[in-house]
């Protein structure tokens, strides 16, 4: 029933649906209904070609990007993290500066027993690479000792030599003594 109370009439100029012989019937669905999705399959279809056909080719038309700086900067890209499938490395390396690689002889020249005597000084040939704290850390493990600090110089015959000078606690001829240099 509409709103005013009058039942809509029936069309008398439906036509029964067996009638069209182009369309399909199914039980279970009415014939339009049927035709309506071979329609929407035949427009996915279509559309899909349209697609694939503008995918190889291109549609065309190019776009132009407005550049408002005068200087081009590389995009930034995706960067994906590393995945290795295999190591590079299977043992981790040992450390390259030990304290027996830092510190290679102690000298034992005249002027090296002289400041063992008047300057509580230890004198050591060390690797060119070595840095002050390596050295003092290398003389600490190797002779038990603490230094007051260290004195670096190149020699004209490219080796490092490394004054060390000790601590009041500690007397360097004795060290010297224990070492074996005198």
């Amino acid at each position: 029933m509409a709103k005013d109370g009058k039942v809509p009439a029936k069309k008398a100029d439906t036509k029964p649906a067996a009638a069209d012989p182009k369309k399909a019937t199914t039980k279970d669905k009415k014939p339009t209904e049927a035709v309506k999705k071979t329609a929407e399959v035949k427009k996915g279809a279509a559309g899909a070609k349209k697609v694939a056909v503008s995918l190889k080719k291109g549609s065309g038309r190019k776009s132009t990007r407005i550049h408002t700086k005068v200087h081009f900067y590389k995009p930034k890209t995706l960067k994906l993290p590393r995945k290795p499938k295999v190591l590079t490395k299977s043992v981790k390396p040992l450390p390259k500066m030990g304290p027996y690689q830092v510190i290679k002889f102690p000298l034992t020249t005249e002027s090296a027993m002289k400041k063992i005597e008047d300057n509580n000084t230890l004198v050591f040939i060390v690797d060119q690479k070595a840095n002050k704290k390596q050295i003092k850390s290398s003389v600490k493990k190797l002779y038990d000792i603490q230094s007051q600090k260290v004195n670096t110089l190149i020699r004209p015959d490219g080796q490092k030599k490394a004054f060390v000078k000790l601590t009041a606690d500690y007397d360097a001829l004795d060290v010297a003594n224990r070492i074996g240099i005198i």
